[in-house]
């Protein structure tokens, strides 16, 4: 038998001929990421501060037959946000999405010095305010738009140190912190631009195997209801549909992707 052809996904879940800025690329989730987002069909700009590497991921994306590019971001100072926008509306006459995915992880451990804290917050907390306004208002301004921050479930759930013991593992206070405000900062942004048109939703992943310790990794997928850490592929369809006018009437939502973790 012949091989039957996917079928396409109905209209409204179709990112073609939408504008999407996704910040980070070739990270942990970013990666995953940037092939599903622009594999649904939008013109997918990337932004971080490594744009060597970005353009490496572009350029793969490129060699699919998809449409993707590598900007320069550095998300801890506004002078680069409004310069990543405005290049963006330069050249591609608006942005109809923002995916919030870059984050600074300067804090290894919970004694770390406070200027480690203080440099996170420049890039997670002031950064995030700063690119969801900068392009927020740019959405605004012609009616539509939507933007999805990617969160964690570190943002919703306090530690389970239990998962770690014994691992020379662990987790850092100032990665709850701000992934406890992109919650409520989501809620302010869906309440402030949702009368203009944008959609604002956040998106809160669970733990995602990069190669960990056996013994966390299966600690962890019994934490979990599906048994397992998430891959490559979990976030993309969330994050798809949260950008699509599939989802035209959701807003101010953290949706928790996380296997049930925090269901129990």
């Amino acid at each position: 038998m012949s091989a039957q052809p996917h079928p396409s996904p109905p209209a409204e879940f179709s990112l073609h001929g939408k504008i999407i800025v996704l910040t980070g690329g070739a990270g942990i989730y970013g990666r995953g990421l940037t092939a599903q987002i622009a594999e649904a069909g939008a013109t997918l700009i990337l932004a971080s501060r490594n744009v060597e590497v970005l353009g490496k991921v572009a350029a793969e994306e490129r060699a699919l037959g998809r449409t993707v590019h590598a900007r320069a971001l550095d998300q801890a100072e506004e002078s680069s946000i409004i310069r990543l926008r405005d290049s963006v509306l330069d050249e591609f006459g608006h942005v109809d999405g923002l995916v919030n995915n870059a984050v600074a992880r300067p804090m290894k451990t919970a004694d770390a010095p406070l200027a480690d804290w203080e440099a996170s917050m420049k890039t997670n907390a002031t950064g995030l305010f700063a690119i969801t306004r900068a392009f927020g208002e740019a959405m605004a301004g012609r009616g539509a738009g939507s933007i999805v921050n990617i969160g964690s479930i570190q943002g919703m759930v306090g530690p389970d140190y239990s998962l770690y013991e014994g691992l020379n593992m662990g987790t850092v206070p100032d990665y709850f912190f701000h992934k406890a405000g992109m919650v409520n900062l989501t809620r302010f942004f869906a309440a402030h631009y949702g009368p203009r048109g944008v959609r604002v939703n956040c998106l809160s992943p669970g733990g995602f195997y990069t190669g960990q310790h056996p013994t966390f990794v299966e600690r962890y997928a019994k934490a979990t209801f599906l048994r397992r850490m998430a891959d490559d592929r979990d976030l993309g369809g969330p994050v798809i549909f949260l950008l699509s006018a599939a989802a035209r009437y959701v807003t101010g939502v953290n949706l928790p992707v996380d296997g049930g973790y925090t269901a129990h």
